[in-house]
């Protein structure tokens, strides 16, 4: 096994791409050294990308923030503008794992991680994140729900590398939430998940919204049909109802040891109007 230290992405990249035989990136390594460690992955090259100038880093800009794909969810946590723009995103990302855990795992490893009950995923979904993909010789940006393609599979070509995470600069009277279901009180996996973020108009109700469900699909969904529901209200019992009624048909969930199918399309609805409800308090909703 080869380990290498790049010092850029395109050197990171080109790495990947001329490997012959089983590739991995190390950033936080929280989900990668466990594999390694039990067996279900032997990599014949492992490229560290934490010394790549930028990655470990937030910045603000007059668009948003560009989270580096090696920054620690603990730094969301710790920063102040993006905590303050964006407290969805980062209360997801301070879900993943234990404190420990914190101090290591990374969003975009949490994204290319590609399982459906991804923490970060449904919160970054539903901001419209985009993800800042390089490879050798090229660089797109696409939205962070054409990423994953299903349970451990992504979109991403030999090569390619998510560089960062963008999110855009928050809108006045916004806000975004984030819930999950877990059998214990921490340290467990989503048995469903729920991210929402809404505008509001000036006289409070809402003009635009996306809303994101994690664990009840192959991969993240984004729910449209539910966007549609909340467009125009202002979050009255009547559309919350209907808001879980269409959060629970667009489940497609699995019977497991962790939750039934219908236990699944219920929680969904639940935690919908719930994530609606806070998103819409942080907006300056009442």
């Amino acid at each position: 096994m080869r380990y290498i230290r790049p010092l850029s992405i395109e050197d990171a990249a080109g790495l990947l791409a001329g490997s012959a035989g089983t590739a991995a990136i190390l950033a936080g390594g929280s989900d990668l050294l466990v594999r390694m460690k039990g067996g279900f992955i032997e990599p014949d090259l492992i490229v560290d990308i934490k010394a790549i100038d930028g990655l470990g880093e937030i910045r603000e800009t007059a668009d948003g923030f560009s989270i580096g794909a090696a920054v620690p969810c603990a730094v969301l946590g710790e920063n102040t503008a993006l905590q303050k723009a964006w407290p969805g995103v980062v209360e997801a990302a301070k879900l993943i794992g234990s404190k420990q855990v914190q101090g290591r795992c990374t969003i975009v490893g949490n994204l290319c991680n590609a399982s459906p009950a991804a923490d970060s995923v449904p919160a970054l979904v539903a901001a419209g994140a985009k993800a800042v993909v390089v490879g050798p010789g090229t660089r797109r940006t696409i939205a962070v729900e054409a990423v994953p393609t299903g349970p451990g599979k992504t979109s991403l070509a030999k090569g390619e590398i998510i560089e960062a995470i963008l999110l855009d600069k928050r809108l006045p009277r916004s806000g975004d939430a984030y819930l999950r279901f877990i059998p214990r009180t921490e340290m467990d996996i989503a048995v469903v998940s729920a991210g929402v973020n809404l505008t509001l108009d000036e006289q409070g109700r809402v003009k635009s919204a996306r809303l994101a469900l994690g664990a009840v699909a192959p991969t993240v969904i984004l729910v449209e049909e539910a966007a549609e529901v909340l467009i125009g209200s202002k979050l009255d019992e009547a559309t919350l109802e209907r808001l879980a009624k269409v959060c629970s048909g667009a489940c497609r969930p699995i019977d497991d040891k962790r939750g039934t199918i219908e236990f699944r399309r219920k929680v969904a609805g639940v935690l919908a109007k719930r994530a609606a409800t806070t998103a819409y308090a942080r907006a300056g909703g009442k």
